[in-house]
């Protein structure tokens, strides 16, 4: 019969989403995942210390005919061999892997695997699913590296910028996106199976490809701050940053990021993900069952003869 200490390290095993605070190293957050999971993990009662046969002497010594014997009695006392203050703890330490990540300016959805789950999370890493960013702008600045952290390079004014113009650059954009999708998804749209894909949505890159922005809309303006909404593939935090500066740009002035949030990462979203009040074993246990009872439920509603489930139905 396994340890208490072992069931509940196989019910760790899965992937979970956390909120990464701005500011904190995605290793940090790794670290400090761990560590509270080994310590849930070792505060399992341990199970009934194992018995085993001693042999003790008698208090008293018999007498007999000038001789001197001494008695012996079976009795059956703890092996010390396997007590926790003489082995240690079941487990030192568990392997906690990091999906996509996200430096230390951005915060947002990160999804994290325990055990032999991480394969799983490689699967997730490698797949082309889709990621939301909210992006917070501020435009009349340009600076080294396109964040309000880098080093000032220029002031430019922004008083002719409207809504509609903003608007119009972002249109604009998004539909180069979405003719570098089409080149680099290598399928014929003149078929029916590609037509359907477009108007669904799931056109994916063949291969490798450059970030590629699927989506891109305004939620908020007043100048000089805006905030993006922004669906992408294949992104980095550094890329993100340079699309509000090429918005900049296109408007006859400059932008600089002032914050990356991610609220998606594929199917986890940043409703289900767990701030750091909530980074402890039974709250990561609860997370791990939610999101697979998620993943059957979207697999039995999909899942018809002849339907393809799509590209991440195999992840645990």
């Amino acid at each position: 019969m396994a340890r208490p200490s072992v069931r509940v390290f196989h019910k760790l095993e899965g992937l979970f989403s956390i909120y990464k605070p701005p500011g904190v190293h995605w290793k940090l957050v790794r670290d400090t995942i761990e560590t509270n999971l080994l310590k849930g993990i070792n505060a399992a009662p341990p199970p009934a210390p194992r018995q085993r046969v001693q042999f003790l002497a008698e208090s008293t010594s018999v007498v007999a005919e000038g001789s001197n014997e001494l008695t012996l009695s079976a009795a059956s006392v703890p092996a010390l061999a396997h007590h926790p203050l003489v082995s240690g703890p079941d487990f030192q330490h568990i392997g906690v892997g990091v999906g996509h990540r996200l430096d230390v300016f951005s915060s947002g959805v990160l999804v994290l695997g325990v055990g032999q789950s991480n394969k799983a999370l490689t699967d997730l890493y490698r797949s082309h699913v889709t990621r939301d960013y909210t992006l917070e702008g501020e435009l009349g600045m340009a600076t080294d590296n396109f964040s309000h952290t880098g080093r000032l390079i220029e002031r430019t004014t922004y008083d002719h910028i409207t809504r509609d113009k903003l608007e119009r650059v972002l249109a604009m954009m998004q539909g180069s996106n979405q003719k570098a999708l089409l080149t680099y998804s290598k399928v014929d749209m003149s078929t029916q199976g590609a037509y359907e894909l477009a108007v669904k949505g799931e056109l994916r890159p063949d291969g490798k490809s450059p970030p590629i922005m699927t989506g891109l809309r305004l939620l908020h303006f007043q100048p000089p701050h805006f905030t993006l909404e922004v669906q992408c593939l294949n992104e980095t935090q550094r890329y993100l940053c340079r699309i509000l500066h090429e918005v900049g740009l296109e408007l006859r002035s400059t932008a600089v990021c002032k914050g990356v949030r991610r609220t998606r990462d594929g199917p986890f979203t940043i409703q289900h993900a767990l701030t750091h009040q909530h980074w402890t074993s039974p709250d990561v246990i609860q997370a791990i069952r939610q999101y697979r009872s998620s993943r059957k439920a979207s697999k039995a509603k999909h899942t018809q003869p002849g339907k393809d489930t799509g590209t991440t139905d195999h992840l645990c």
